[in-house]
């Protein structure tokens, strides 16, 4: 087995937690990544029947060979906070750059939100996120920019619906990552 360098391991956690720390303090980015998913088409419709929802606004993302994701989230039940989440994601394989993005995951019913805030949830080879692209439609928040939520409407038709109670989606914020999966990912739930 090929040893990893400890440097690649370091530099490619600094990309994913450098990408983290965009946020100033007085923001709420909680609000903010709400609003934005609230705007897209390809998701406002799950906030009309989703028994619960998870909201990560920033997950950082960096690889050079080595990968490693980190993102803090809420967990909401029936629009309730019931509590915090965090993300974690090592992987290894071809993948370079540095990338951040806000996460939504909608649950279908009590049992996928249960599914979710038991110890240790991971998501398996078969999840996958509907990406949504920033477009110019809608305010972002936090830094005066202008950005908007939109999707290619025949991916959106196909994707953007439950799987195993559960639906995914992100939308980039900044930065360039030849791989981009939510496979792996590790979440903790701590009760409010």
């Amino acid at each position: 087995m090929k040893r990893i360098d400890r440097r690649t391991v370091l530099a490619a956690t600094a990309l994913a937690l450098g990408a983290t720390m965009g946020a100033p303090a007085w923001a709420d980015e909680y609000d903010d990544t709400l609003a934005l998913f609230r705007k897209a088409d390809e998701t406002s419709k799950f906030f009309e029947n989703a028994y619960g929802y998870a909201i990560f606004p920033t997950i950082g993302k960096g690889a050079i060979g080595i990968g490693g994701a980190h993102g803090n989230g809420r967990v909401y039940e029936k629009g309730k906070y019931i509590g915090d989440s965090t993300m974690n994601q090592l992987s290894i394989g071809f993948a370079l750059g540095g990338q951040g993005f806000s996460q939504m995951i909608f649950f279908q019913n009590s049992g996928a939100l249960e599914k979710f805030i038991s110890k240790d949830f991971q998501f398996g080879a078969e999840a996958s996120a509907v990406a949504i692209t920033a477009g110019a439609s809608a305010k972002a928040g936090t830094g005066g920019a202008t950005a908007g939520a939109s999707v290619d409407k025949e991916k959106a038709k196909n994707a953007g619906s439950y799987n195993n109670g559960m639906a995914i989606f992100t939308i980039v914020k900044g930065g360039l990552m030849y791989e981009v999966s939510v496979s792996g990912q590790k979440y903790n739930f701590t009760k409010k």
